[in-house]
This record gives structure tokens, sequence and C-alpha cells, in this order.
């Protein structure tokens, strides 16, 4: 995703600490004080601009939520939605996704949404791809045990290779949709590039799944 550079975009971020953190180790742990309420927390990774962070926020106002995003481009675009909206259960975190264990305790977080994220189709960039097994071990190290994964993507290589590698890691199938608008979803909240692929008649590929308790 290429954006637009935005002019005086680090200075806003800069001057919203209440709402947006560059860096967030020292709440490792103390992630239900960065908010209004103690709530289950659930975290985006790779929130682009922030349709559906902001939405799931305003429509689940007993959860609390984290949009994690590491291009400043796109993240000062949920800042600004931020801004307008002042939502006490939404918090922003610029920062790479691969690092989560270092702003996360164990067993701190509730869900974990991967919206659209980047396919990496070429072999070589296997390692890339946030189901990647890597990536699973690290959602699970800072989920509670028994914790789920949303994950919507429009490519059907990185969804059939996401159902193999979480079948792989040994997480539990829930549901899984090949077609989520057709099948339809209550309360389903969508992104900005779910709006774009679906109006032109794309399929929607849709799987939640469960960390299974390792004995």
């Amino acid at each position: 995703m290429r954006l637009r550079n935005k002019p005086g975009a680090k200075e806003t971020i800069a001057n919203n600490p209440q709402y947006i953190l560059t860096d967030a180790s020292d709440w490792k742990g103390r992630w239900d004080e960065r908010f209004e309420k103690k709530q289950p927390i659930h975290i985006e990774v790779g929130s682009g601009k922030g349709q559906f962070i902001v939405g799931m926020a305003k429509a689940n106002p007993t959860i609390n939520y984290i949009g994690i995003e590491l291009q400043t481009n796109a993240i000062i675009s949920i800042l600004e939605k931020q801004l307008v909206e002042k939502l006490p259960n939404l918090q922003l975190l610029l920062v790479d996704g691969a690092d989560l264990t270092e702003y996360f305790a164990d067993g701190e977080v509730d869900q974990v949404y991967l919206n659209f994220s980047d396919p990496w189709p070429k072999t070589r960039h296997i390692k890339r791809r946030l189901t990647y097994k890597t990536f699973l071990a690290t959602y699970e190290k800072i989920a509670k045990p028994g914790a789920e994964l949303h994950f919507k993507t429009d490519n059907r290589g990185l969804f059939e290779y996401s159902l193999a590698s979480l079948s792989q890691y040994g997480m539990v199938l829930n549901q899984v949709w090949l077609d989520l608008h057709e099948t339809g979803l209550e309360g389903n909240v969508m992104t900005e590039y779910e709006e774009k692929f679906s109006g032109k008649g794309h399929p929607i590929y849709r799987l939640e799944a469960r960390f299974t308790d390792k004995v």
C-alpha cells in the first residue's frame, strides 16, 4: 500500500500521545491503564487507514481496541478519525507487527485481527506473511489461552496458504467463509480494501480460528 506523505503527520502524532504511541515498551503488561475502563483487548495488526478498527471501536464500546500499523502515512489517517471521534476504547500503535512481544505481556490480548494483509506471493517471501508460523507464535504468546484470530482477505492464494498454515500450527478453525458478502456475517465491519474489492464483485475470504491450550 503506497500512500502520499501527509504534511505535518509526524507533528500531529507527537502532539497526541493520549491516542497514539511510537514506543509502547513501557506499557507492556499495563495496557488496561491506557483505557477508560478495564475491558477485553482486541488488536488489529496492519490497520491501514483505520476504517475497520474505528468502526469496531464504535460498534463495541465494551471492548478495548488497539490498531497497530507500521506506516506513518497510514496511521495518521486513523489518528485523524480518532481526533474527531475521541473513542475512549481505541488506542493506536505505530510499530512493526513482528515485534509485538516487546509491547504486550504474555496473555494480555483477547483477540487478534488480520485484514487484507500483504500477500507476499513469492515463495522467497513466505516468512513475511502475517499468517506464517513465526507470526502465529507471536500472537499466541501475547494472547490469552483459547484466544481467537480473525482473518479477511481478497487474495485466494494467501487465504489457501493461511488455512494450511493455521492448521499445521495446531489452531482450530471455527468457521470459514469463501464468499463473505454472499453468505453474510452479522455485524461485519468492512475495511477500505473490502469495500473496494467487494464493490468490483470480488469474493472476500474470511476465517475465525482459535489457539488451542498447549499441554
